[in-house]
């Protein structure tokens, strides 16, 4: 016997804090009856579980990672009308069950993972598991050293300091700098913040590395499967393997 959220979560129908959502919303069913039990038990190869009356079916997991574009909401749906996931996934033919872990805001592009592992979404998203995220960022101005430094140190913002950040400028323009930021954070518009609170707007922002996974090439809207080693790299980074 398990508990409903992990049966639910590794089936890939979404994450543990998720599927606890649902069980209290009282979507869930077990051979019939309704939970709302949060530390309700069942047994995957006998009980019949549904959610909103679909049953639920073991499904072999899959990983991609996904160029996200500016201007679309790291969302399945959006009930504002904008540009979100389950429009690009539905057009590349991947939309099935697949679900963003994190988030990366309206403005912002670039490595965003899509699977249908609650369980190692669950895990990359816990504050214990803080993966280097690496982002190019494209500011207006130039940032002094000083401002460097203070990025290196840790900065003030509203909701507290921030971690000590790795910080280097990797192209200086007439008026504006591209300045590659690394953070273990993840907090909301960390990055953004961050230089606003310098003095700077951020014109663009582009998630380039998160944990050993690597943007590269990939063009924005485009996605790709993640290898085996890959995967086997993400769990290991977020003791998934082991538990």
């Amino acid at each position: 016997m398990e508990r409903l959220q992990k049966i639910i979560a590794q089936a890939g129908w979404g994450s543990r804090r998720e599927v606890e959502r649902w069980i209290l919303e009282g979507r869930i069913t077990v051979n019939g009856a309704v939970i709302t039990q949060l530390g309700s038990k069942a047994d995957p190869d006998r009980d019949k579980i549904k959610i909103d009356g679909k049953l639920v079916q073991p499904s072999a997991h899959r990983y991609f990672l996904f160029h996200k574009p500016e201007g679309v909401i790291t969302s399945m749906r959006d009930p504002k009308g904008r540009p979100h996931l389950g429009e690009w996934l539905e057009h590349l033919g991947r939309k099935g069950r697949l679900f963003p872990v994190g988030r990366l805001d309206f403005n912002s592009s670039g490595l965003l993972i899509l699977t249908n592992d609650g369980e190692l979404a669950q895990s990359l998203m816990h504050p214990r598991y803080q993966l280097p995220k690496v982002y190019r960022v494209k500011v207006s101005g130039h940032p002094s050293d000083h401002d460097l430094s203070r990025l290196r140190q840790g900065i003030k913002l509203e909701d507290g300091m921030t971690a000590p950040a790795k910080v280097r400028v990797v192209e200086t323009l007439k008026q504006k700098a591209w300045i590659e930021v690394e953070i273990h954070e993840g907090r909301y518009r960390e990055v953004r913040r961050m230089f606003e609170a310098l003095g700077f707007s951020v014109e663009k922002l582009i998630r380039t590395r998160l944990g050993p996974l690597h943007l590269g090439i990939l063009p924005p809207g485009a996605m790709r499967p993640l290898s085996p080693g890959e995967v086997a790299a993400l769990k290991k980074g977020t003791g998934a393997v082991s538990r």
